[in-house]
Formats: C-alpha cells, structure tokens, sequence
C-alpha cells in the first residue's frame, strides 16, 4: 500500500493565468517541505501549473529527488483572464453544484476526479511514501467521489482547502483530509 502526501499548493499571487507563489506562499511551501522531509520521501510530483511547481520544488529540494510534472495533478478549471472573474466564479459554482456539468475551459468536476483518482490508481505500483502537488478544487472533486459530500469536513466545499494543506491516502484510502499542522 502506497502512502500519498497529496498536497495543496501554497498561497499564490491573484490574478489570470498562471501565478506563482505569494512570499507566506513560499513560507508555506518550506514548512511542508520540512515536514516531509522527516516522512522519507521516494518521489515528487506536481501538476504543470507554476503555483504548484514553486511547491513542489521546494519539497523534491529537500528530499533531495526529482521533480516529476503530471498533466493529471491540474486544477479543474483555471482563470485565463478571457472572461470576467466573476463569469469565472459563476461556473466555478456550478461545476460544483453540478458535477456533470462541464465549464467552457476546464472539465467537470466528476471528469476532473477521476482524472486524479487514475493518478493515484498508478502510484499504487510505486513504493511510497510519495507527495503530489495539486489544487484544491481538484482535491475537492476526488474528495467526493471516495467519501462523498457527508463525509468531507464542514466547509470544505465552500472555503477550499486551505493552502499547503495535506490530505494523506494509502492508495485510494483516504486517512487524513487537508490537514494544516504541519504548518503551525
């Protein structure tokens, strides 16, 4: 059974597109780091976009690996700056309300679950533990595909999980949800 750290960027910078990390963003990024360091790390993943590499590079550092980059680990949808932030929100919304629904730049949140649910379906081959830098919406969709929406802890769905946050699986199992200790 594969240990899986699957771990919630840091805070980013607003805006469109593809931002990085905001400075409490780094600060949050070198606490997860540290405390996976401790957990014996034999890989490091993250999804392409910039906020989630800036993460994940400073855990692969610490744990002395490479960075491995996975398409799989992206957010459910990402504001490109083509439309308003609040059209963006408006189908934020009802891809959550609606998990079938399919926004115009992105994909659905049951689409999106199983997009990563295949992600850790193949870490189950690898010896563990392993950490995965992703979105918080994305860990959301997946949340609610094993455990459902009663089983999600109370405002899950509409604070987001919070940044740096760690949900920790033993392959599809899922043992500890957006967990922030590590960062107090």
């Amino acid at each position: 059974m594969t240990l899986i750290f699957l771990v919630q960027h840091g805070e980013s910078e607003p805006g469109p597109g593809d931002p990085g990390l905001t400075d409490a963003g780094r600060r949050q990024a070198g606490r997860t780091a540290q405390w996976l360091y401790g957990c014996g790390l034999n890989a490091v993943y993250s999804s392409p976009q910039l906020r989630a590499v800036e993460t994940a590079g400073h855990i692969a550092a610490a744990a002395r690996l490479h960075l491995r980059r996975d398409v799989r680990l992206r957010e459910r949808m990402n504001w490109d700056g083509s439309q308003t932030f609040e059209e963006f929100l408006a189908e934020w919304d009802r891809s959550v309300l609606d998990r079938e629904f399919v926004p115009g730049r992105g994909d659905s949140s049951r689409q999106a679950a199983a997009r990563l649910r295949g992600f850790l379906l193949d870490l189950a081959a690898e010896p563990g533990p392993v950490a995965a830098v992703t979105h918080g919406g994305v860990t959301a969709d997946l949340l609610r595909t094993l455990v459902g929406d009663g089983g999600l802890p109370p405002g899950l769905l509409e604070k987001g999980v919070p940044s740096g946050a760690i949900t920790t699986f033993r392959n599809l199992d899922v043992v500890d949800i957006a967990s922030v200790a590590h960062l107090a």
